[in-house]
């Protein structure tokens, strides 16, 4: 067998039964969950979500917008809510940590054609705080009740935010960044108590050997999403949205479509296989420390972890990456 093809077989293998194998539409809500809480790794605690509410509604209504009710959709690090009856989407945190830096990515798509979730117009496109709380007001997008995104439909619109990020110029992280912060956290016993002396070894290898074999594709690099996946996708009757862009890094398109699911990726045009799924392997990696983090609180996160930790090492094997710790 010629060699480039053998590579790009094993490369295609490697690929098959990732953490996407059953995706769906996300239901309302689910657009506000990513695969990592980004701004802070906790729970908003119950005591604040009502003060945290109160503050959204303040902000809003101190800029004419009409609010008599405020629906929570999503609690993590941020609250999501729905401010009603002016249909805004306010997202509330206890701290800055990226809501100037989303906010400006959104500012900067919009004067693009790329299918994001947009700032409430009737605002300005900045971020408020008020009692201690950081608040950025958005497009609220009525869920549309239509049968699952198809494949290509989300390949495609994977390919236009893409084409509409090349269009910008902003100073964003590496994904690279986000790779240290995983190592850190897989470095840091007291943080990770539960993660046993393989399983540490095997994600340290994985994040180091990944990011190596990355590097050497020597691949064109450009703004990313960060975490393109079902979570993150709105279906609209305006079409597919991409939210939540706090996550945006620059890197090669390949470390963004490793974050969809596999019959996705095989839509997106021209993306180089073997990068494709070393990226895969790479994700799986960075996923499966979040999911081992003490205060990671996604449901059912830590049998999460388990199983990623099998598929990293059957997939390490399968392509002959080295040792399995």
């Amino acid at each position: 067998m010629d060699p480039a093809n053998s590579e790009l077989q094993g490369a295609k293998a490697m690929c098959s039964g990732d953490i996407f194998e059953h995706w769906r539409t996300p239901a309302p809500g689910d657009a506000y969950r990513p695969l990592r809480d980004t701004s802070d790794d906790t729970t908003m605690h119950t005591s604040q979500i009502q003060p945290a509410v109160d503050a959204a509604v303040s902000t809003a209504s101190a800029l004419d917008l009409s609010v008599d009710d405020a629906v929570v959709l999503h609690d993590s690090n941020r609250l999501a809510l729905r401010l009603r009856p002016c249909d805004v989407l306010a997202r509330v945190a206890r701290r800055e940590g990226g809501a100037e830096f989303e906010v400006e990515v959104a500012r900067r798509l919009a004067e693009t054609d790329s299918p994001v979730a947009s700032l409430d117009p009737r605002a300005e496109p900045r971020v408020y705080v008020r009692d201690g709380f950081v608040i950025t007001l958005w497009t609220y997008y009525e869920p549309v009740s239509h049968p699952d995104v198809g494949a290509a439909e989300y390949a495609q619109a994977l390919e236009r935010l893409h084409a509409g990020m090349r269009q910008v110029d902003f100073i964003a992280p590496h994904f690279t960044d986000r790779v240290e912060e995983a190592q850190s956290l897989v470095a840091n016993r007291a943080q990770t108590p539960d993660l046993r002396d393989a399983d540490r070894e095997l994600l340290s290898h994985t994040l180091r050997k990944m990011t190596w074999a990355i590097g050497q594709r020597d691949a064109a690099e450009q703004l990313l999403h960060g975490e393109p996946h079902p979570g993150n996708l709105l279906q609209t009757k305006y079409g597919l949205l991409y939210t939540d862009l706090e996550t945006c890094c620059r890197g090669p398109v390949e470390f963004d479509v490793a974050h969809v699911p596999e019959e996705v990726s095989t839509h997106y045009p021209d993306a180089d296989q073997v990068l494709l799924c070393q990226c895969r392997i790479l994700m799986l990696a960075m996923v499966a420390t979040w999911r081992w983090d003490r205060d990671d609180q996604l449901p059912n996160g830590r049998r999460m972890g388990t199983e990623l930790l099998s598929q990293i090492r059957a997939a390490l094997q399968r392509h002959r990456l080295g040792a399995i710790p």
